[in-house]
């Protein structure tokens, strides 16, 4: 695992030339879904961007994506536990609701079904059904598995806000969460929008050998690595790392419940 020195020195280290117009960054959540398969190795879900993207084409990561405005109204199976709740408040930016903290894990969870075709989510009292449903629409895919998504299993892992000068700027939200936590998946196994190629269950190790993997996705594997050596049953009470561009280059801060 490397030092945050040695993880700063990698970020600031990137090519800064490219000016684009400035652009407020974006609310966005992604997800590490995380299996320990039978051979006792850790795996995370990830895939390849395509191309065609104007924001990291390419590029090896985890789903995520924007948070929606209707992603706020979503009823819940669950709810997060005190100290994610309070870590996601902080440093929020325009309205501190606790609807929108939730907003952040509902998109993370949205775009994993609609990106890698995985509900993550609990039973919501109404019974499945086989009716025919717009693969599409992640809410009437919930609805369809007699599911709601469920957020209480949850980690919110590390914050990262895209420097100046990109063509798109996020301040992304990184949830990690079990793969117990795996209520239903597309029937094709892959996510309807395909958005995501290669999706596959890949290694730490696996992950930072692809060329494609972004420094800052490198930077929050290595954050999770950390924290699961520290504490391997993986405790919602522990800082949050935050990176962000200040004074011309990346800084690393925490969040501390």
């Amino acid at each position: 695992m490397r030092s945050v020195a040695d993880i700063l020195a990698e970020l600031n280290a990137l090519d800064r030339t490219g000016k684009a117009p400035y652009f407020r960054p974006r609310d966005a959540a992604t997800l590490l879904v995380l299996d320990r398969g039978g051979d006792g190795a850790l795996r995370v879900l990830m895939g390849k961007r395509h191309m065609g993207h104007k924001f990291m084409p390419g590029a090896w990561v985890f789903p995520g994506g924007r948070v929606d405005a209707a992603d706020s109204r979503v009823a819940l199976a669950d709810d997060y536990d005190a100290a994610t709740l309070a870590s996601l408040s902080i440093e929020m930016k325009g309205p501190k609701t606790a609807a929108r903290a939730r907003a952040f894990a509902v998109a993370a969870i949205r775009e994993t079904w609609e990106e890698a075709g995985l509900l993550i989510g609990a039973p919501s009292g109404e019974a499945a059904s086989d009716a025919p449903f717009d693969p599409h629409d992640a809410a009437a895919a919930f609805r369809a598995h007699g599911l709601r998504p469920a957020i209480g299993a949850m980690r919110f892992v590390a914050r990262a806000i895209t420097p100046p000068g990109r063509p798109r700027r996020f301040d992304t939200r990184f949830f990690a969460v079990p793969a117990s936590a795996i209520g239903g998946r597309h029937a094709d196994g892959v996510g309807p929008s395909g958005e995501l190629e290669d999706v596959a269950w890949v290694t730490f190790a696996e992950a930072r050998a692809r060329p494609e993997l972004p420094p800052i996705t490198k930077a929050v594997l290595d954050e999770l690595d950390t924290r699961l050596a520290f504490d391997p049953s993986f405790g919602p009470a522990h800082p949050t790392p935050f990176y962000r561009w200040i004074g011309g280059r990346f800084v690393r801060t925490e969040i501390a419940p």
